[in-house]
């Protein structure tokens, strides 16, 4: 199966639609499999007087609220549609993340064919149980969450109709941009083996080694933010890959879904061509007569390896030679 990328778009639009467009035209450029969105409304996800996370201050500076930051980046039910049409026009597939149990139920009529859940609602009880109920495959982010929440989720999600086989888990870190020594990317390896579920990673880091990596290590979805600058304005921009680096991630992804290949050790067509080049005959490591018993003083090993294997030593040893042999000559069946 063929690891699914979702280019985290989010909030890099800036609540501008034709920015928002953009994006999705650097998504599809990149190969990319779903392009991301974040569906919300600041009165249902955040009171007035919520304060903003520290990374969102750095990013994005302190001069307003986490409220009015995000009104301004909410995109109505029209951009919705707009953006889902462009996203047809270039073949990528639109998806976005419901913040709230409206926002859900509104993407779920748009037909989405699958559900995205974020790290910060794996405490919402309300919230897991409707999107359980909705009957479609589920993502599931777990930055800030322990084992044991991880684990209430998914009792909650499994209780409201969503089988277990149908959930996708991201191991994730929420911070933007999330320090290497906080990655621990084999928790993704212990989340899999706890509760048997596919995995994948949510990468928040800079750069593209730890999404590489993370490919490596087994995970079947890989999602990155990405922007059109770094520099703009916003709270994720500066965590977000710019669209050169989320193309070479893509590709990159790609050449090691095939470098893993399907486990069987064996050599390949390739390496058989050079096994009489690479590896090793017995030789004769003096001239031996017809007749001569080969010996350890007589025998040596050396390049090609077209002749008798020098795994075969001992069982040469005692044994007369057949013909004559002139030093280095490769001793023959």
């Amino acid at each position: 199966m063929s690891v699914i990328i979702i280019a985290e778009a989010g909030v890099n639009h800036n609540g501008d639609i034709e920015m928002a467009k953009r994006l999705i035209d650097v998504a599809a450029e990149a190969g990319a499999d779903y392009v991301k969105f974040q569906t919300f409304s600041a009165e249902r996800l955040v009171t007035r007087d919520a304060a903003k996370a520290d990374y969102q201050k750095r990013n994005d500076g302190e001069a307003d609220s986490q409220f009015e930051m995000l009104k301004r980046l909410e995109l109505s039910e029209a951009m919705h549609h707009e953006l889902i049409a462009h996203c047809a026009s270039r073949n990528i597939a639109f998806f976005s993340t419901g913040f709230d149990i409206e926002s859900l139920d509104f993407l779920n009529t748009l037909g989405l064919p699958l559900f995205k859940i974020p790290s910060g609602e794996i405490t919402n009880l309300p919230y897991l149980r409707h999107i359980g109920s909705l009957g479609k495959p589920i993502i599931m982010s777990t930055g800030m969450a322990t084992l044991d929440e991880i684990g209430a989720a998914l009792g909650l999600l499994e209780q409201a109709g969503a089988p277990r086989d149908a959930i996708t888990v991201l191991h994730c870190t929420t911070d933007y941009p999330a320090a290497m020594s906080d990655v621990n990317l084999r928790a993704m390896l212990a989340i899999k083996e706890k509760f048997g579920v596919k995995v994948g990673y949510s990468d928040h880091t800079q750069g593209i080694e730890v999404a590489i990596g993370a490919t490596a290590l087994g995970a079947q979805l890989i999602e990155k933010h990405f922007t059109l600058d770094r520099t703009l304005p916003g709270p994720d921009h500066k965590a977000s890959l710019e669209p050169s680096e989320l193309k070479a991630m893509v590709a990159a992804i790609r050449n090691i879904e095939i470098a893993l290949g399907d486990g069987n050790k064996q050599p390949t067509a390739n390496e058989l061509r050079n096994v009489a080049i690479a590896r090793k005959s017995l030789v004769a490591a003096r001239p031996i007569k017809e007749g001569e018993i080969f010996t350890a003083d007589n025998l040596g090993v050396k390049r090609p390896g077209s002749g008798i294997s020098p795994m075969r030593l001992d069982e040469l040893i005692g044994k007369q030679a057949s013909r004559d042999y002139r030093i280095d000559e490769v001793i023959q069946p």
